[in-house]
Protein backbone atom coordinates (compact mmCIF):
# COMPACT_ATOMS: atom_id res chain seq x y z
CA UNK A 1 0.00 0.00 0.00
CA UNK A 2 2.66 2.64 0.45
CA UNK A 3 4.27 2.06 -2.29
CA UNK A 4 1.24 3.21 -4.85
CA UNK A 5 2.49 6.82 -5.41
CA UNK A 6 5.48 5.87 -5.95
CA UNK A 7 4.36 3.36 -8.49
CA UNK A 8 1.82 5.66 -10.25
CA UNK A 9 5.08 8.07 -10.79
CA UNK A 10 6.51 5.52 -12.77
CA UNK A 11 8.77 4.17 -9.87
CA UNK A 12 9.78 0.24 -10.45
CA UNK A 13 8.12 -2.18 -8.38
CA UNK A 14 11.22 -3.93 -5.60
CA UNK A 15 11.29 -7.76 -4.89
CA UNK A 16 10.48 -6.74 -1.00
CA UNK A 17 7.13 -4.62 -1.69
CA UNK A 18 6.27 -8.07 -3.91
CA UNK A 19 7.07 -9.95 -1.03
CA UNK A 20 5.73 -8.27 1.81
CA UNK A 21 2.70 -9.62 3.30
CA UNK A 22 0.86 -7.53 1.29
CA UNK A 23 1.91 -8.52 -1.85
CA UNK A 24 0.57 -11.53 -4.02
CA UNK A 25 2.79 -13.12 -6.94
CA UNK A 26 1.58 -15.95 -9.06
CA UNK A 27 3.63 -19.25 -8.88
CA UNK A 28 4.81 -20.07 -12.04
CA UNK A 29 5.76 -16.59 -13.89
CA UNK A 30 9.16 -15.92 -16.07
CA UNK A 31 11.55 -13.18 -16.36
CA UNK A 32 10.37 -10.63 -19.27
CA UNK A 33 6.52 -11.71 -18.34
CA UNK A 34 4.34 -9.02 -19.07
CA UNK A 35 2.53 -8.10 -15.53
CA UNK A 36 -0.90 -6.03 -14.35
CA UNK A 37 0.33 -4.37 -11.00
CA UNK A 38 -3.07 -4.08 -8.62
CA UNK A 39 -3.44 -1.80 -5.00
CA UNK A 40 -4.93 -3.88 -2.50
CA UNK A 41 -8.33 -3.76 -2.44
CA UNK A 42 -8.69 -2.11 -6.10
CA UNK A 43 -10.32 -3.63 -8.26
CA UNK A 44 -8.16 -2.68 -11.76
CA UNK A 45 -4.51 -2.11 -12.19
CA UNK A 46 -2.67 0.92 -11.63
CA UNK A 47 0.49 0.50 -13.90
CA UNK A 48 1.68 -2.51 -16.40
CA UNK A 49 5.57 -3.73 -16.38
CA UNK A 50 7.64 -6.58 -17.10
CA UNK A 51 9.13 -8.94 -14.69
CA UNK A 52 12.85 -8.69 -14.37
CA UNK A 53 13.50 -12.08 -12.77
CA UNK A 54 10.90 -15.07 -12.26
CA UNK A 55 8.91 -14.98 -9.24
CA UNK A 56 10.87 -17.99 -7.83
CA UNK A 57 14.04 -15.20 -8.01
CA UNK A 58 12.16 -12.73 -6.96
CA UNK A 59 11.29 -15.14 -3.70
CA UNK A 60 14.76 -16.14 -3.35
CA UNK A 61 16.60 -13.32 -3.50
CA UNK A 62 14.10 -10.74 -2.08
CA UNK A 63 16.25 -7.37 -3.14
CA UNK A 64 16.45 -5.34 -5.99
CA UNK A 65 13.78 -4.54 -8.74
CA UNK A 66 10.84 -7.37 -9.55
CA UNK A 67 9.29 -5.52 -11.90
CA UNK A 68 10.06 -2.74 -14.45
CA UNK A 69 7.00 -0.53 -14.47
CA UNK A 70 6.32 0.29 -18.32
CA UNK A 71 2.90 2.50 -18.11
CA UNK A 72 0.89 3.57 -15.24
CA UNK A 73 -2.04 5.52 -14.74
CA UNK A 74 -2.48 9.47 -15.88
CA UNK A 75 0.98 9.19 -17.74
CA UNK A 76 1.57 10.33 -21.30
CA UNK A 77 0.53 7.19 -23.11
CA UNK A 78 -2.57 7.31 -20.73
CA UNK A 79 -3.65 10.56 -21.64
CA UNK A 80 -2.62 10.13 -24.82
CA UNK A 81 -0.27 13.68 -24.61
CA UNK A 82 3.08 13.59 -26.17
CA UNK A 83 6.01 13.12 -24.21
CA UNK A 84 8.19 16.44 -25.66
Amino acid sequence: MGAIKFVLAGANIMCPGLTSPGGALDDEVAEETPVAIMAEGKQHALAIGFTKMSVKDIRAINKGIGVDNMHYLNDGLWKMESLN
